[in-house]
């Protein structure tokens, strides 16, 4: 499949086929860095990293991955980029064009990246935007398919704020593999209307479903992946908590949880997650609300069922395979 040259921007801009064949790449080529297989084809090649919003897992995966392919990396934070301050994204679009050969792009609004890639002249990739993260996206399928030997029919339900990036993204993933989604929230935290409709449509070419729920228990029956995200994103002000904790409390995933899934269950988390105390804001939140855990409790992060560093790896096999795929990579 050839898909050199493409833009990454969402899923709804690939066929199945397509984001199968990027999975299938990222198990090849994760196989072949286990193996301690060169696959450095891509050498003297130059990709560009605009992060507005920092990170620690999509920094670590693209420069890891980057220098995998035999590729020049450089990272540009948001005190060294000019993006839509002094210079247009267009501007930006075009200088970088002429001195890299792939954008990276994680930050605010999904236009931005949009307008990246309108006017760049190489492969432009959405590491995480507001509406979307595609490349979180392949690394959930790569490390459901490792589990369970395939994704087409697995029934997935995303617990918690479901208007954002990772609930959009999980709900057109599954509509797009055939998989069931549930969003599971109460009424005022469900999906946007228009993209619902546009994933059931989808789903309905594909053997998947969309359903969205406010009961935890039925949202959760016998299903085969627990998914949740932090209550508050990125940028959002600190009073935000007291309402997320009164109002997403409910959907926190824990053992009850976990139970009511069944034994086949695996839980997936696109990290950080507050799960204990030992971080600065976890601490503070901790003592504020007096709550030890928010999003997932600490029993189900570190049990069996969790499989969050398994995805959290797996986030450099799938943005490898991403790259290398618009760039020109061929298996040997």
């Amino acid at each position: 499949m050839d898909l050199k040259g493409r833009d990454f921007l969402k899923l709804l801009d690939y066929s199945p086929e397509e984001i199968q064949y990027l999975v299938d790449l990222a198990a090849s080529l994760k196989e072949k860095k286990k193996k301690g297989i060169a696959h450095d084809q891509l050498r003297g090649r130059h990709v560009a990293l605009i992060f507005e919003k920092t990170s620690t897992r999509t920094r670590c995966s693209f420069e890891v991955a980057a220098g995998d392919l035999g590729m020049g990396s450089t990272y540009l934070d948001p005190s060294s980029s000019q993006i839509g301050k002094k210079e247009s994204i267009a501007d930006t679009a075009r200088v970088l064009s002429r001195m890299f050969d792939g954008i990276e792009y994680r930050g605010y609004g999904q236009e931005i990246v949009e307008e990246l890639a309108k006017y760049a002249d190489v492969p432009v990739w959405n590491g995480l935007t507001n509406e979307f993260h595609p490349t979180q996206m392949l690394a959930d399928l790569l490390t459901i398919q490792e589990h369970f030997g395939h994704t087409k029919g697995i029934r997935l339900t995303y617990m918690g704020d479901s208007r954002y990036n990772m609930a959009n993204s999980l709900m057109v993933t599954c509509a797009k593999m055939g998989m069931h989604f549930t969003a599971c929230a109460s009424k005022s935290y469900f999906p946007d209307p228009e993209l619902v409709e546009t994933c059931k449509k989808i789903a309905a070419t594909t053997g998947g479903s969309i359903r969205l729920t406010e009961d935890a228990m039925e949202g959760t029956k016998d299903v085969d992946v627990i998914y949740t995200d932090v209550w508050v994103s990125m940028g959002e002000p600190l009073e935000v908590w007291e309402e997320r904790i009164r109002e997403l409390g409910p959907y926190q995933v824990n053992k009850k949880i976990m139970d009511n899934a069944g034994p086949q269950a695996i839980f997936l988390h696109c990290l950080p997650a507050f799960h204990d105390l030992k971080t600065g804001l976890g601490k503070e939140m901790g003592e504020r609300f007096g709550r030890t855990e928010m999003e997932v409790t600490d029993e189900v992060f570190e049990s069996p069922a969790s499989k969050v560093f398994d995805e959290a790896e797996n986030r450099m096999h799938t943005i490898k395979a991403v790259m290398a795929a618009t760039l020109g990579y061929k298996e040997d």
